[in-house]
């Protein structure tokens, strides 16, 4: 309850987010000595130099995001699968992307151990997005780019929206909304964040 008490008060409304929030236990996405700390409201790190972002961050990506129960997402950086998670509960079908083979092992064995069947979890260079299964109703990018990447915005959907970090360093990003029209893209932007940055080609584990 005081999870979800501290989502509403840092602005995570949205009522079916905050259920799949309910549903999702975060702690089974935390290991080792940060397992006690799952529930606060901060990032914690995970292998590869990664981290796991505080659950509003989560929260306020996924409401930025409105993701309708038929949708197909794509999300970029698995890292610890959280986030994917929580889509899963929302969208008809998730396909996360990270450039680390053992954050993909990892979070595929938590979705198994959770009876998540609606993610298709694959290591690739997330910067290319995924062709093949394009296009996306929704894509996600949980790493910041300095602009939205090109292969992404061609990948979503006309109505379809994006939801990603901005910015050219550590300290200064954005969190953007980008939803394409008919002609264009419209971006908005929502408000200040931290993440590691979105890098091209695989990563060394």
């Amino acid at each position: 309850m005081q999870f979800l008490f501290a989502l509403r008060s840092k602005g995570v409304t949205d009522s079916r987010v905050l259920h799949a929030m309910e549903k999702i236990d975060r702690a089974a996405f935390v290991r080792g000595l940060f397992a006690e700390r799952a529930y606060e409201d901060m990032p914690l790190p995970i292998p590869c130099g990664q981290t796991i972002s505080q659950p509003s961050v989560v929260g306020l990506m996924t409401q930025a995001l409105d993701v309708q129960p038929r949708h197909k997402v794509l999300e970029i950086g698995t890292g610890s699968g959280y986030q994917a998670a929580i889509l899963s509960q929302l969208a008809r079908r998730v396909y996360s992307i990270d450039r680390f083979k053992r954050l993909v092992t990892e979070a595929q064995s938590v979705f198994d151990a959770l009876g998540i069947a609606n993610i298709t979890a694959m290591t690739a260079d997330g910067s290319y997005g995924l062709a093949e299964q394009a296009p996306f109703d929704r894509i996600l990018l949980t790493a910041a780019a300095e602009d939205p990447p090109s292969p992404l915005l061609a990948q979503l959907r006309v109505g379809g929206i994006m939801v990603l970090p901005v910015g050219q360093s550590d300290t200064v990003q954005s969190l953007i909304r980008v939803t394409r029209l008919e002609k264009g893209f419209d971006y908005e932007e929502l408000r200040p964040v931290r993440f590691v940055p979105l890098i091209e080609g695989l990563g060394q584990d």
